[in-house]
């Protein structure tokens, strides 16, 4: 149990990375692969930015605060209570880690990000697997920043706190 989370994260980043392989080795001469035309593309993009384009040539920003980032999360890790909003976060920082990591890699190999997920039907912008997993992560940890703990109240706790309200 205890190398499970460097496995999954491992996994996320293999699969992250070889995807991009196959991208630059097949897409970069190709242009675009229609898999469902007007809907659904392959697209090798090179992104020198951040999420959806912004912020330009900043490579070294990009990966002094993913760094930092990475150092926070792996900071607090042991501070992460065992229940389950500590599950559901700890699922979210795997997600955000191992997406952070997989455009780190490029970022400091290629000096961009390998991007080919193109949905043309919304002309959305071109993204990887990373950036799936740090959205995916992302919006898990969303609620329970927001919201706290999910685990329900006990009810001694309950009427306790119904009978200091009255």
């Amino acid at each position: 149990m205890k190398y499970i989370i460097p496995i999954i994260i491992a996994g996320l980043i293999a699969l992250d990375q070889g995807i991009k392989y196959w991208a630059v080795n097949n897409l970069q001469l190709a242009g675009q692969i229609k898999i469902w035309p007007d809907v659904f593309h392959l697209a090798y993009v090179e992104n020198r930015g951040a999420a959806f384009g912004i912020m330009q040539n900043r490579q070294t920003l990009f990966i002094i605060i993913t760094l930092a980032v990475l150092g926070g999360i792996l900071w607090q890790w042991k501070q992460i209570p065992d229940n389950k909003s500590g599950k559901a976060m700890k699922i979210a920082l795997i997600l955000i880690v191992s997406g952070a990591i997989g455009n780190l890699i490029d970022r400091i190999i290629l000096g961009y990000v390998v991007d080919m997920f193109y949905f043309v039907l919304i002309d959305f912008p071109v993204f990887n697997v990373a950036d799936i997993c740090v959205v995916c992560g992302t919006i898990l940890l969303m609620p329970i920043l927001i919201f706290g703990d999910i685990e329900p109240a006990e009810e001694e706790e309950f009427n306790t706190n119904l009978e200091t309200e009255n």
